[in-house]
């Protein structure tokens, strides 16, 4: 992925997380409820919960949050009935995206996603169809704050990250610095930087594309635009895409 593409499309995503925080805490919280009712409350023996609640304390979630949604989790009851499921499908220009639900009514979801697919020119396809695009790996980043200022140098995150086993560290254009692990090490590389003091501005488990697809900038406005819409539904979880958007792309 290059620099400047990859930037384009951290930006526009963290633009909506912003403006949808009490949606991404709605969503952590569910995962974090699931990963614990499936793997148990520990998060040392339970790696699908520790990646959840690492993403939910670097969106500044509070432990007791956190804690409640296990507990919840543990001893069953609402919730206990929903499944996770992924779609697959494009978007305009052949764009390739997947998205994670979790649902309790796999019909009502499917059509859901289907209409947000078709709505702004996209379609939706068959399992398998873009996921061999894509691998998961871990995301680790330290954001520039209103100074400019960074956590954590590249030569710092780089010396405390590889011993802990990241692949690879670098700093994209606008400074942010990104650290890359597998799933496996992926909390151990959290724990290293948390041990230092050093917090992240995200962290998660996400989907990387192997390949990407540029498109122009009418087309990155609808693509986005459908990208929002996924999103906006309340059995979505993550959406992922192989889009280049232009750097110069603005929404409305």
């Amino acid at each position: 992925m290059s620099g400047h593409s990859k930037w384009a499309n951290i930006r526009f995503r963290k633009a909506a997380q912003d403006a949808k925080r009490g949606k991404i805490f709605t969503k952590l919280i569910r995962e974090i409820t699931t990963a614990a009712r499936m793997g148990g409350g520990d998060e040392g023996s339970n790696p699908r919960l520790r990646s959840a609640v690492i993403s939910a304390l670097a969106q500044n979630m509070t432990r007791d949050t956190i804690k409640r949604a296990i507990e919840r989790g543990v001893g069953g009851g609402e919730g206990a009935d929903l499944e996770s499921i992924t779609y697959e499908g494009y978007g305009v220009g052949g764009v390739a995206v997947m998205v994670d639900c979790m649902t309790d009514n796999r019909n009502r979801t499917a059509s859901e996603v289907r209409h947000s697919f078709a709505k702004f020119g996209g379609n939706l396809g068959t399992s398998g169809s873009v996921s061999y695009m894509f691998t998961k790996k871990g995301i680790i980043t330290f954001m520039p704050d209103d100074d400019g200022k960074v956590a954590v140098t590249e030569d710092e995150a780089m010396e405390l990250a590889l011993e802990a086993g990241a692949d690879d560290v670098m700093t994209l254009e606008d400074g942010t610095v990104e650290v890359d692990t597998s799933p496996e090490t992926f909390a151990a590389v959290v724990d290293a930087f948390n041990a230092k003091g050093i917090n992240p501005s995200s962290a998660e488990i996400t989907q990387s594309p192997s390949n990407e697809v540029a498109i122009d900038a009418e087309a990155a406005v609808k693509f986005m635009r459908m990208i929002d819409a996924l999103e906006d539904l309340d059995d979505v979880q993550n959406v992922y895409h192989n889009a280049s958007l232009p750097d110069d792309l603005e929404l409305e």
